[in-house]
């Protein structure tokens, strides 16, 4: 076991060193992570929002089934069935604890759904901000590069321009330009 150990030390240091020497690529992976947190987190609310929505559900048949033994309760009482009215007041409390507990639940779940979009929103935050700084780093990696390349290029390596002469094919599209306009000028006087 000490060997892998230490080779997976070793290789975590250098992946390490590596990433500190490419702070791009330590973003990109921190962006990665960061929307696949975002992405889990939308699943986790997408699955808390079905259970809040069936947690509803039970919610509504449970209040409908003690309507349903309140009203027993009260015919067997105004008809003098007492045992009747005693068995249907239990199964009436039973029904309203279970509701009590649906409505708990139903409670947590909502809790738990706003803790997940807090969450979300952080993350998405981070990611904005992440995203900004990588931005930022490639600008500055292009900027860099530029700059390099601009250094390492030698005034040999540049276009020849020189625009304090002469240049004769300015001078000929010159002429041809001016004896076109001249030509016009004549056209439109003699109309």
């Amino acid at each position: 076991m000490g060997l892998f150990d230490d080779l997976s030390r070793f290789l975590e240091n250098r992946l390490e060193e590596f990433l500190r020497s490419n702070p791009h690529l330590e973003l990109e992976a921190l962006l990665e992570q960061l929307r696949e947190q975002e992405e889990d987190t939308l699943k986790l609310i997408a699955d808390l929002q079905l259970q809040e929505k069936r947690s509803q559900e039970e919610i509504l048949s449970t209040a409908q089934e003690i309507q349903k033994w309140h009203i027993r309760v009260q015919k067997a009482k105004a008809n003098n069935r007492q045992d009747l009215a005693a068995a249907a007041g239990e199964r009436e409390a039973a029904l309203l604890r279970q509701g009590n507990q649906l409505w708990g639940h139903m409670q947590g779940l909502k809790e738990r759904i706003s803790q997940a979009q807090d969450l979300l929103r952080k993350i998405q935050q981070r990611r904005q901000e992440v995203q900004a700084k990588a931005t930022e780093a490639q600008t500055a990696r292009a900027q860099a590069q530029a700059q390099q390349r601009l250094e390492t290029s030698g005034w040999w390596n540049q276009p020849q321009t020189d625009y304090s002469g002469y240049d004769p094919l300015e001078e000929k599209f010159r002429r041809w330009e001016t004896e076109a306009e001249l030509e016009q000028m004549k056209r439109n006087m003699g109309k």
